[in-house]
């Protein structure tokens, strides 16, 4: 609900998740990317990263759904080592939120 990006969405002619990410460009550097439900904001975080927009500290990515989850998580495999992003990811079309809540919490040892 960022002011501009369901404009920016339309103008584009692309997701209002994908354009949200376009916001976090400046603050990838280092960051921790945790991604749950969108698949289009993975796949922009990857066109990003492809720009060459600094990458993050790593990307932790459960997209879920039966359109484009399972292809981006795929895409996410493919092409974070050659981007030498470390991630974490579950195939196919399962994932949401709570795993990535649940991956961050694990990550930082909050039980």
């Amino acid at each position: 609900h960022d002011t501009g990006v369901k404009e920016q969405a339309s103008e584009q002619a692309t997701t209002r998740s994908a354009a949200a990410v376009d916001k976090w460009k400046d603050d990838l550097a280092g960051s921790v990317v945790a991604i749950g439900n969108a698949p289009t904001a993975l796949y922009r975080v990857l066109e990003l990263i492809e720009g060459g927009a600094a990458p993050p500290a790593m990307i932790a990515a459960f997209p879920v759904g039966f359109v484009g989850a399972a292809e981006s998580k795929d895409a996410l495999i493919a092409h974070a080592p050659r981007l030498g992003v470390p991630y974490i990811t579950l195939k196919g079309r399962r994932g949401g939120s709570a795993l990535a809540a649940a991956c961050i919490n694990g990550l930082v040892g909050q039980p």
